[in-house]
């Protein structure tokens, strides 16, 4: 983790160095989402509630998700960027190194104007909080907390499964924007809204479910039951990342030199 921890350093330190394009940069990653949360409020003035769902309660549930991606794009963005380690060769130097290939590419690059993008999720999650009295509970913050952590690990765990095709494919496969933009898009409805078949897709193969959906029912007592699956859902995360690192690992082992 020290290691990890310089290599945030020194990137940090070399955004700071443009710091008019890095606040510019921040300022729009602030403003962007805005406009996605637009058609959120708009669409609920319209219509006023999306099935047995309020405005705040989607608000809830689009800031949860946003949080959990911007994160992940921020401190996993080395494998979002793995391709070009992969069609220059530079991914050999990192073999030959006495550290973890997953810690390398990791530390490889970090977008820290993604704060941006954080500060404006939180200000939806204060203000969906604020008008959502029932979740205010030491048990349920602490739920809402492992949720926003669920997400980034399954965020973080998609990133890794596309680089880990860069392997064969050497550039990256436009795929995979399907289940990191479109997935956090898809998210951050209640998955009740969408067919059947999506929502046990992204409950049991991509556990979008389990970020959201699933520990918001308990949150906002929509579900009666017991605290023990709330508590264990989160961990949802965890399973899903351990599965990508494993593929990972297979991909590593088989990799051949571009020869670049």
């Amino acid at each position: 983790m020290r290691l990890y921890f310089q290599y945030m350093n020194i990137h940090f330190k070399s955004q700071l160095q443009y710091r008019t394009s890095f606040a510019l940069l921040s300022i729009g990653q602030f403003f962007i989402p805005f406009m996605v949360f637009g058609g959120l409020y708009f669409m609920f003035q319209r219509f006023g509630q999306l099935q047995e769902w309020s405005f705040f309660e989607v608000a809830l549930c689009y800031a949860v998700i946003h949080l959990s991606f911007s994160l992940s794009e921020c401190f996993a963005r080395g494998f979002d960027a793995f391709s070009s380690l992969a069609a220059s060769g530079d991914f050999d130097r990192l073999l030959v190194r006495p550290r973890s290939t997953v810690l390398q590419v990791l530390g490889s690059k970090f977008e820290f104007t993604r704060i941006g993008r954080l500060l404006q999720s939180l200000l939806v999650l204060a203000w969906s909080l604020s008008h959502l009295p029932q979740v205010w509970s030491l048990t349920k913050l602490l739920i809402l907390v492992f949720m926003v952590f669920n997400g980034v690990m399954i965020f973080t765990g998609i990133f890794i499964l596309a680089a880990t095709f860069c392997f064969w494919t050497i550039q990256a496969i436009e795929v995979a924007n399907i289940f990191t933009d479109g997935g956090r898009e898809m998210a951050q409805y209640p998955l009740t809204i969408y067919s059947k078949w999506v929502t046990r897709f992204f409950t049991f193969v991509i556990p979008f479910g389990v970020v959201s959906y699933l520990p918001m029912l308990y949150l906002l007592g929509k579900k009666e039951g017991g605290l023990m699956l709330p508590m264990l859902i989160p961990f949802g995360g965890s399973m899903f990342l351990l599965f990508c690192l494993l593929v990972w690992q297979f991909g590593v082992k088989h990799y051949r030199s571009t020869g670049s």
